[in-house]
């Protein structure tokens, strides 16, 4: 009879666990799976990495992520915010690559209450809803800063005397304008030109000669992979003795930069861009970080062979240590599986997080508080002094440049 029993309680057990069904927490990825696809499955490497830390379980809940690929286009990723509100499983958006679906949908993601972890998308806006209830929450190179150190960098290191802005005509570009401006207004003329989504050669070798035939000394360039790939092609194709340096956003590395930078490309052209300051090839490692790119290498063999083959390693990065900091924030809350009020709840925790969180860059303590306008920078995770200039090495794997 014992027996009997046992097998009766052992098939009904697991008749229970069958019948119950599997509680999710579901992120979606708003992100660029097409022209920029290196970039997208680089940050969803770095979440996943953060996630494998905690065996991809939080208070029972498993952590899924949804691809979301809104293409570049600002439509396509309101659509995916909508069906995001229509999942009772989903708790945030992981966004990138581009500013403008951010900036354009910035009401109806704050009024909407959906949080937003933006691990690549630089423009100032993004995180400065002016209201108490901000959802949008970057760890992230921020414009409203980036183009401070582009334009120190270019001035002081470069002795740059007379810039010429080239910015993509979006509210990225233009935010970047507001910020350079500002900087260079007191302390140097400089030049602006804008320019379109996959602008074409003939253009972009048009707009580089007329810059430099205008005798500008150097370009502060804000584009993306494609649009860089034609100007650094213009640039070298110049003479030798009419080439200027190009200081540039972080843009370029969104692509597979060995696409440009071959070797007889990057003997040409003076080429620098910003990016945070760590970096998996040239930073000295740590043993933590050291056991971060182990685990990675682990989960994704063939992307991380090797520090130097990683593409687009900046979302990576960044997605890893905004993961850890969601975690952070969910493990000090207790889940409700009501999605409505644990979104709120978990909005709640990145604003007031109790612990300090290790991450690839640094240790992160209370990167966020909660956002008013004389608190503007409170949900930017990074700050002036986490932002440096690189240049691409020997294998264009990226090698950071102390502040």
């Amino acid at each position: 009879m014992l027996t009997r029993f046992s097998l009766f309680s052992f098939f009904l057990a697991s008749y229970s666990a069958l019948a119950e069904p599997t509680k999710l927490l579901v992120i979606y990825h708003d992100a660029d799976y097409s022209l920029n696809q290196l970039s997208a499955k680089a940050m969803k490497m770095g979440l996943l990495t953060a996630f494998d830390e905690v065996d991809n379980k939080i208070q029972g809940f498993s952590l899924e992520l949804k691809e979301k690929n809104h293409r570049g286009n600002i439509k396509r990723s309101l659509l995916s915010m909508k069906d995001f509100l229509k999942d009772e499983r989903a708790l945030f958006i992981l966004g990138g690559l581009h500013s403008p679906p951010y900036i354009k949908n910035r009401t109806f993601i704050n009024e909407n209450q959906i949080p937003l972890l933006v691990p690549w998308a630089a423009g100032g806006p993004i995180t400065r809803y002016p209201s108490l209830d901000n959802w949008v929450f970057r760890l992230s190179v921020d414009d409203t800063k980036a183009g401070i150190r582009i334009s120190e960098f270019a001035l002081n290191k470069l002795s740059c005397k007379n810039p010429h802005l080239l910015l993509e005509n979006t509210p990225w570009g233009k935010s970047n304008q507001t910020t350079m401006s500002s900087y260079l207004k007191d302390k140097v003329s400089f030049g602006l030109s804008l320019f379109g989504w996959n602008i074409r050669e003939n253009l972009a070798r048009i707009m580089i000669r007329n810059i430099v035939s205008d005798d500008y000394d150097c370009i502060f360039l804000v584009g993306n992979f494609n649009e860089t790939h034609q100007f650094v092609n213009a640039m070298a194709a110049m003479k030798k003795e009419k080439r200027i340096p190009i200081i540039s956003h972080w843009g370029v590395t969104g692509g597979d930069v060995d696409i440009i930078f071959n070797k007889q490309v990057k003997e040409a052209v003076s080429f620098h861009f910003i990016q945070s300051c760590y970096s998996l090839f040239s930073s000295k490692q740590s043993s933590f970080q050291r056991s971060v790119l182990a685990r990675a290498k682990k989960l994704f063999p063939e992307e991380f062979t090797s520090p130097e083959t990683v593409k687009a390693p900046v979302g990576f990065i960044h997605a890893y240590d905004l993961g850890r900091l969601a975690i952070s924030a969910l493990q000090q809350i207790e889940l409700t599986s009501n999605m409505k009020q644990d979104r709120f709840l978990f909005k709640q925790a990145l604003e007031s997080l109790q612990k300090p969180v290790q991450g690839l860059i640094k240790e992160y303590n209370k990167p966020f508080s909660k956002w008013s306008e004389q608190q503007q920078d409170a949900h930017e995770a990074l700050r002036l002094e986490n932002f440096c200039m690189a240049t691409f090495g020997e294998y264009n794997q990226i090698k950071v440049m102390a502040n």
